[in-house]
């Protein structure tokens, strides 16, 4: 088996918190090939996540969870050697923030870490329609090494209810850690 990883996962005030509910709840099951996980929430991913999900949801998440504006986080330096980082979901805004180098959170200022340092960054954009400036700001980041794997769910597994719709997003994320994940994957059979 390869290195235990440590990764940090940053949730923004964007809809679709339950991608970041679920992504934390299948790190968790998978949680042996990790060494460290650390949350981030923004105040508005706080106010989202309770609004669609609700609050005693976030109460169970079994992770160290960092106040947004603690720079004293291990994360917030490369020295930590933190092997990556997930936002999920990644509002517009926060996504321009780290294209533009504008540190003023805990999630950006990590995310600035992790580009910096080359180590993978995985930004799961959730708003449709893109403008063009969204565009660039993805240009940018990809630019820089970063990956943006828009929250687009998969139907070629034939997905019967939500969460598993939702899961073909956060198993294809899973894969972009580098973690081992067993789900389905194009070319098995699937039962009708």
């Amino acid at each position: 088996m390869s290195k235990k990883q440590k990764i940090i996962i940053g949730v923004t005030g964007a809809s679709g918190s339950i991608y970041a509910k679920q992504l934390i709840e299948k790190i968790y099951v998978i949680k042996n090939q990790l060494a460290e996980v650390n949350i981030v929430f923004t105040d508005n991913a706080k106010l989202v996540w309770n609004y669609e999900i609700g609050k005693e949801a976030f109460t169970k998440i079994p992770y160290k969870i960092y106040n947004i504006n603690d720079f004293f986080a291990p994360f917030a330096s490369g020295s930590a050697k933190f092997d990556c980082m997930i936002v999920c979901p990644c509002s517009m805004g926060t996504l321009g923030k780290i294209a533009n180098c504008i540190s003023d959170n805990l999630i950006v200022r990590a995310a600035d870490v992790m580009l910096k340092e080359r180590r993978k960054l995985i930004l799961v954009t959730r708003d449709s329609p893109l403008n063009l400036i969204h565009i660039n700001n993805m240009k940018i980041i990809t630019e820089a090494g970063g990956i943006i794997c828009p929250a687009s769910p998969s139907f070629y597994s034939k997905p019967q209810n939500i969460e598993q719709l939702i899961n073909s997003v956060v198993e294809r994320i899973i894969d972009l850690v580098g973690l081992e994940n067993e789900h389905y994957r194009w070319g098995n059979d699937i039962e009708n």
